[in-house]
């Protein structure tokens, strides 16, 4: 019999199924976001002071999974909501990714002020499923966080300067609260709650219908928090990029692939790098939907642990 909190480093590649009221939670979720927007078109949108949705259609990006607007892994210098510099804009998402031991469904909501300031909030709740009893910390067991993040953009439009190569870039930081205190201290990490800070640079370029970002994010973080922050061996901070590369399909439908690079700072298990490739489409400005095969590769000591990851994003 496994102590608690011990960890098996027999790789598992299957799985168990999924909690049905996790699925049943998330479908609802989304299927109320749709109707919500589909009942707001683009051309019966009210007239509403300080909001105008005067962006081009996809360049606002979708919720990442931190809630900060980005691709699904990464966060981009764009200001969440189609928001111009005269108006305010925002979005509420909703995201399901399964993988073969785990799963994650995560929600919530950002602000764009006058194109210039983004705040977001997400909530993130990683369910173990099965493998909660043979990590030792009981079936079904979940890690909860919260998300808060504040970014400015600082220079440059990534949609508007067509005629310069110089990219929108912004700053940012997302405080992160853990709420398994005594799971992550047992497992080696340093602290249940972090802060992280990055750099994104972000361009479209319209003639050659592409996207592409490039972010420096400095962080303590070991799963993205979903484990802590920091361990005895090593409490820095460190540099980890995170890069998008996009292709307008249409002016409605973009593919593309990502990347995140992440510390490696707990002993009992590595932590690998994130991948993903990725297809969005904008029904309209109020309604995206995104699908992406990820790429997370071990976490805790479970490798392989690749999936779907699909997002519903509704706004203005």
């Amino acid at each position: 019999m496994r102590r608690p909190f011990s960890f098996s480093t027999e790789t598992q590649l299957g799985g168990a199924m999924r909690p049905i009221k996790t699925a049943v939670s998330i479908s609802a979720m989304a299927a109320g976001l749709a109707m919500a927007s589909a009942a707001w078109a683009d051309d019966a949108a009210p007239t509403v002071p300080y909001v105008d949705s005067g962006r081009l259609l996809l360049t606002q990006g979708v919720s990442n999974i931190e809630g900060a607007a980005g691709g699904g892994l990464a966060t981009w210098a764009v200001i969440s909501g189609y928001g111009t510099k005269d108006a305010v804009g925002g979005n509420v998402h909703a995201t399901y990714v399964n993988l073969p031991s785990y799963t994650l469904q995560d929600y919530g909501a950002a602000v764009g002020l006058f194109d210039r300031v983004e705040l977001s909030y997400a909530r993130e709740e990683f369910d173990t499923g099965s493998t909660g009893a043979k990590l030792g910390i009981g079936k079904n067991f979940t890690f909860d966080q919260d998300v808060l993040g504040a970014k400015v953009k600082v220079l440059g439009d990534a949609v508007y300067n067509q005629d310069s190569l110089i990219p929108q870039i912004a700053v940012g930081m997302q405080y992160k609260h853990n709420e398994q205190d005594a799971i992550v201290h047992a497992v080696g990490a340093k602290e249940a709650d972090g802060v992280d800070y990055y750099i994104a640079a972000t361009k479209v370029f319209l003639n050659e219908s592409l996207v592409v970002d490039t972010t420096l994010r400095f962080t303590k973080a070991n799963q993205t928090g979903l484990l802590g922050f920091g361990s005895a061996r090593d409490d820095n901070y460190h540099p980890e990029f995170e890069g998008s590369v996009g292709y307008l399909v249409t002016r409605q439908i973009v593919v593309g692939a990502e990347v995140r690079t992440k510390p490696n700072n707990l002993g009992f298990a590595k932590e690998d790098d994130w991948y993903d490739v990725f297809a969005a489409y904008a029904i309209n400005k109020h309604l995206s939907a995104t699908i992406a095969y990820a790429d997370l590769g071990s976490i805790a000591t479970f490798n392989n642990q690749r999936g779907v990851y699909v997002s519903l994003q509704a706004g203005f």
